[in-house]
């Protein structure tokens, strides 16, 4: 059996492909598996391929698993906020091409990848989600082809002596699921740690927060160990198993599924995939589907400016932001650092309100301070803009 088939630049031809094998019951014997590779390195679009299949496909006889990669990107969960996950303003400066941020439809915590990643999405009808069963056999094809033990922890993640190498998310709906995850093949993990390095910021949010571990590239353990040959040691080892147990049909199982598909993500394959693309590029997916947030920062006066006042109290600044856009500031400002002689809890700055949080709202700010002429007015906007800065 050949190691790739292509499929023809037609959806209807791979619907047909489907159709001609499926079965009015789904039962261990009547499914058939695939396993698409995607040709796309954008993460937009594998996010956008992983989101077509999971509308559009009927898995009910036909499971697949996804095998992608990315060029260097942060992934952050539905859920989650990016100025807590990510070092957002200097992610463009990190790596010859830079790293991008995307958020995906899956919940979970965040990830980097690059091309040191290979992404794995395994798709099935609800019924037929089995996380555990998906990693068993990612852990079964590096102890065949590597003999390396990797370990599926309480959370589900794949781990050598706790070290982690892969992490999990997944999606369920009515009647389909996904669930994916990354291994940590031959990451940079310089980049890696640049990206998601945070310093810690006074955030008040329900958005879900990642959980911090210690992590290996599996070449770390075995430097036999890179992509091409894993896409190949996984696949097989999907095809052979029984698709609703942990059963291994060997080779003769594998060589009746469907086999390895070289995917070509684009209108032309998925009919409406740019669309969906579009939207999970957009600064409105990225940091509008931020769940809301407080952020607080406090500044001590400095003495050039108490000027016998003797003001011990800090000035705190406090902005609430909410689709992306700041929605409230308030400042608590001590008696004797206003010019305009106001003090305690007063709300400032209003032309800054229904701004997104972003760059863009920060040479607002740069304005207005360059109009100011006073001191200690300076120092009010100076610490309205750490506050952005800091996140």
């Amino acid at each position: 059996m050949a190691l790739m088939q292509r499929f023809s630049p037609r959806l209807t031809t791979i619907i047909n492909r489907i159709n001609n094998k499926s079965y009015s019951t789904s039962t261990d014997q009547k499914i058939k598996k695939s396993v698409f590779i995607s040709q796309s390195k954008d993460v937009y679009t594998n996010l956008a391929l992983e989101d077509w299949m999971y509308r559009n496909f009927d898995f009910k006889n036909h499971h697949v698993l996804m095998l992608w990669q990315n060029n260097p990107c942060v992934v952050i969960g539905r859920h989650q906020n990016p100025w807590l996950e990510a070092n957002v303003t200097e992610l463009p400066y990190i790596s010859e091409q830079g790293v991008q941020l995307a958020r995906r439809n899956s919940g979970g915590g965040t990830v980097y990848h690059d091309q040191g990643n290979l992404n794995l999405t395994f798709f099935t009808p609800r019924e037929h989600y089995d996380r555990k069963y998906n990693l068993q056999i990612i852990s079964r094809s590096l102890f065949r082809e590597y003999n390396m033990k990797v370990d599926i922890s309480p959370r589900e993640d794949l781990t050598i002596r706790n070290f982690k190498v892969s992490g999990t998310a997944a999606k369920l709906g009515r009647t389909t699921a996904y669930h994916h995850c990354t291994l940590l093949v031959n990451v940079n993990k310089v980049d890696l740690h640049m990206a998601l390095q945070k310093p810690e910021a006074d955030i008040k949010t329900n958005a879900t927060k990642s959980i911090k571990s210690k992590i290996m590239n599996l070449c770390e353990e075995n430097p036999n160990v890179e992509i091409n040959n894993l896409m190949k040691a996984v696949g097989w080892e999907y095809m052979r198993m029984h698709p609703l147990k942990l059963v291994d049909g060997g080779m003769e199982l594998a060589n009746n599924q469907n086999g390895f598909q070289l995917v070509n993500p684009t209108d032309g394959w998925f009919p409406g995939l740019t669309e969906i693309r579009n939207q999970l590029v957009s600064w409105e997916w990225h940091y509008g589907k931020t769940p809301k947030f407080n952020i607080t920062k406090s500044f001590k006066i400095p003495d050039s400016l108490v000027e016998g006042y003797g003001i011990s109290e800090d000035l705190r600044v406090t902005m609430v932001v909410e689709n992306g856009k700041i929605n409230d500031i308030s400042l608590y400002v001590p008696p004797g650092i206003s010019s305009q002689g106001f003090s305690g809890n007063v709300n400032v700055i209003t032309s800054l309100i229904g701004h997104k949080f972003s760059e863009a709202t920060l040479g607002s700010l740069e304005m207005m301070i360059s109009g100011l002429v006073n001191e200690k007015d300076r120092f009010v906007s100076e610490c309205l803009k750490q506050v952005m800065t800091s996140v």
